[in-house]
């Protein structure tokens, strides 16, 4: 078979030799034992060839014009040194071979051998490659994980679904919709949905259509070419084009006008833009993240946003829950932008009080996560916590717990305090009982009504912890 053939993760053996005969008597014993197959007369340009995380194995002769069999095995795992290489050998290259194991090579097999023996390591190595790959993944969607914990901070349930939810859709290339409200962090999600996707690599360009006048919205987002309109000097690359190959974040997308609805509508079925004042059609690799604080599906029941443009929109929804649905999340987040402030103005970190928590828990925080952050850098510039008051709002009516009754609240306010102060710094669990003026074994009892946990913790009657 020629060298021109495709390799994808479809296939799950390369097999290499430059004697015709042999590749093809191989082939046909992989075929038949239903493995797909690509065979090569020899190894030039095979390790730019194969896709990254490719699932298969790879079957080499040793001594082959050209590239041989250990300089294929040396150049393959400098891409990949998990990938299983078998290595067929000549009765006089058995030293090579075991040189080349000592390399790395995962088998290697003494010509003649039986049909037998070439399937049943290709399978092993399949079983072993699949193994590697499933860690491999496993080990990314940690790491994945640990990162947006950092930049999504919480631990309510909102916040753990929301994470969840970024995680999975990161990998895919659709489009998604974020529903939050003003300040809740509709662009740091998206900005966590760019990074952990394939598009990493590519521009993140971010437009607010909401701050744009409607005079120029359209040559923002589409781009003009010379003499377009009044004004319209030289040619402009709009928003959608500069974004191509990566990720378009565009925010407040219910402000756009029905026009540039219409044309943002053509753009996300058919991946083409078209400059104004131009004929030509630009395809478009891109994601488009679209974000809103209104209801779409009301908006266009009232017929101020095209229904086909929501649906189109709505495939994958992603909503970031307001911060007075999440107040165990409110004191980590606050310290957390306390100490981040005050490490930039290089002040000492303070610590709130008591009685300076209570207010923090209490406020509805209508401005949610931008309202806190700014409440937090007052704090660690040295100056009183300020908290604008909503207009008929109360305490009572502030605070937002799953629970109706003043049992329900009272434990949804003992979880919330309790969770805030296992996420400051502690040694142990006997520091978290003192800070909270709880015994321990009381603490204890309280972490496993409420489903919490300590990683240093021991058991009730250890004194160690």
């Amino acid at each position: 078979m020629s060298s021109d053939i495709s390799i994808d993760s479809h296939i799950q053996v390369v097999l290499v030799d430059d004697d015709a005969h042999l590749r093809q008597a191989l082939g046909q014993t992989l075929d038949l034992a239903g493995l797909k197959v690509v065979s090569l007369g020899d190894a030039r340009g095979l390790p730019g060839r194969l896709p990254d995380d490719w699932p298969g194995v790879l079957i080499s002769d040793i001594r082959m014009p050209g590239v041989d069999g250990l300089e294929l095995l040396e150049q393959l795992h400098a891409k990949d040194a998990e990938l299983p290489v078998i290595l067929i050998t000549g009765h006089g290259d058995v030293p090579l071979a075991v040189q080349a194991m000592r390399a790395g090579a995962y088998d290697f097999l003494e010509k003649p051998f039986p049909s037998e023996h070439l399937l049943d390591s290709v399978r092993r190595a399949l079983d072993l490659r699949r193994l590697v790959l499933e860690n491999r993944s496993l080990r990314l969607a940690l790491a994945d994980r640990q990162q947006l914990a950092t930049r999504l901070i919480g631990q309510s349930p909102g916040m753990q679904r929301l994470r969840e939810q970024i995680a999975a859709l990161a990998t895919l290339q659709a489009d998604v919709l974020i529903l939050g409200e003003t300040g809740s962090g509709k662009e740091v999600v998206a900005r966590a949905l760019h990074d952990l996707s394939s598009r990493s690599h590519g521009p993140f360009v971010a437009i607010n259509a909401g701050a744009l006048a409607e005079s120029v919205v359209e040559s923002e987002l589409f781009g003009h070419e010379p003499g377009a309109f009044t004004g319209a000097q030289k040619r402009r690359i709009g928003k959608f084009e500069f974004a191509n190959g990566g990720t378009l974040f565009l925010d407040e997308i219910e402000s756009m006008s029905m026009d540039v609805q219409v044309k943002l509508l053509r753009l996300l079925q058919e991946r083409v833009v078209e400059r104004l004042g131009g004929n030509q059609l630009i395809p478009l690799d891109i994601r488009v993240i679209a974000a809103t604080k209104e209801d779409l599906r009301q908006a266009a029941d009232r017929g101020r946003f095209r229904a086909d443009l929501y649906y189109r929109l709505n495939v994958a929804p992603l909503r970031i829950p307001p911060l007075r649905e999440r107040q165990e999340d409110v004191l980590p987040l606050f310290q957390h932008f306390a100490e981040t402030a005050a490490t930039r103005h290089g002040l000492p970190i303070r610590t709130l009080t008591p009685a300076q928590r209570a207010p923090l828990l209490q406020h509805s925080w209508p401005g949610n996560v931008r309202e806190l952050q700014n409440t937090a850098e007052r704090f660690a510039l040295g100056l009183e916590l300020e908290l604008d008051s909503v207009p008929g709002s109360t305490v009572a009516s502030s605070v937002s717990y799953t629970g109706g009754t003043l049992g329900e609240q009272v434990e949804a306010f003992e979880r919330v305090l309790i969770t805030a102060e296992l996420a400051r710094p502690h040694s142990s669990l006997r520091s978290v009982a003192e800070a909270l003026g709880l015994p321990r074994k009381t603490l204890h009892d309280k972490l496993r009504k409420h489903g919490l946990s300590f990683a240093d913790a021991g058991s009730p009657g250890d004194d160690g912890d």
